[in-house]
């Protein structure tokens, strides 16, 4: 993994890392690139996405599989965890302390040489919760 300093910081991949690590929402590519124009209007939506997909895979930023059916992306690239309401699809940081020792017991457990874990809950957000009961 390189670190933020080792990897070149063109002034797409800057702007869109700036962008991410403004917001909490854990935008998707597609969200990215709607905010990423209004800096660059001539940026392209393949170049937000092989930027996304480099930052993430060097750590500098984390590529979030929380079940839905699009990638998302946070700005924290910090191990914690994340909650995902399963009818907006919104996707929220979960301010717990982290379980410790999970990754040394998967390890024992499993034979694999563990190198990181996630945890994504998922559940119902307060603002749909109040939908549905608008909706009764």
């Amino acid at each position: 993994m390189l670190s933020e300093t080792m990897l070149r910081m063109t002034k797409q991949r800057q702007t869109i890392l700036e962008e991410l690590r403004s917001v909490t929402s854990h935008p998707t590519a597609d969200d990215m690139y709607e905010m990423v124009r209004q800096r660059l209007p001539r940026i392209s939506l393949g170049t937000v996405y092989r930027n996304l997909e480099i930052l993430a895979a060097e750590g500098v930023v984390k590529k979030i599989d929380a079940g839905g059916s699009k990638k998302r992306f946070d700005g924290n690239a910090e191990t914690h965890y994340h909650l995902r309401c399963l009818q907006c699809g919104k996707v929220e940081d979960l301010a717990i302390p982290l379980v410790s020792g999970v990754e040394e017991k998967a390890a024992s457990l499993s034979g694999y040489s563990v190198v990181a874990h996630s945890l994504v809950i998922s559940g119902v957000c307060p603002d749909c919760q109040k939908n549905n009961k608008k909706a009764s």
